[in-house]
């Protein structure tokens, strides 16, 4: 569902709540805040914190991120960075090791390309980054040697006879 792009995070809050076709009670219920508190936040006269945010953005079934870029706590190179990194880890057609290689090796040709890790992105990669922390994103099998597509273990390295 396209949103149209409008001045604050109240008018896009409600906005988007039109159209996920729900009252501002059925919001405020599923988010877990006050009817009131929600209101005001719509009306523009409060300034909801990243939590209450995250709350509503999940209720509402959209990115957090997005909301945070509206409410001015993200920037929207962090929010495109934050939503790759989301959409990698998400992924179910892919193990979990492959993910972590996957956010290396982008985390790699970003800073070949000059792009600084946001604070955010930092974080967020770091959560589960340690148990990989021996995958050499250069070369994925020099680690612990060759793995299949679905990442288990291939066996051993193998070296051609000289």
């Amino acid at each position: 569902m396209a949103s149209l792009n409008v001045g604050n995070l109240g008018e896009y809050l409600r906005e988007q709540r039109r159209n996920a076709q729900l009252s501002l009670r059925q919001l405020a219920d599923a988010a877990g805040v006050s009817n009131p508190y929600l209101s005001q936040i719509e009306r523009g006269l409060r300034k909801p914190s990243a939590e209450v945010l995250q709350q509503v953005a999940k209720a509402l079934r959209i990115s957090a991120e997005t909301l945070y870029v509206r409410a001015g706590i993200l920037d929207e190179k962090e929010r495109d960075e934050l939503e790759t990194r989301a959409v990698i880890l998400a992924d179910p057609s892919i193990n979990e090791r492959q993910k972590q290689v996957l956010l290396q090796i982008y985390e790699s040709f970003r800073k070949e390309n000059g792009f600084e890790t946001s604070s955010y992105a930092e974080s967020y990669a770091n959560e589960e980054a340690e148990p990989y922390a021996d995958v050499d994103t250069e070369n994925p099998e020099t680690a612990d040697g060759p793995r299949t597509a679905d990442g288990s273990d291939a066996g051993p390295k193998q070296t051609p006879p000289s």
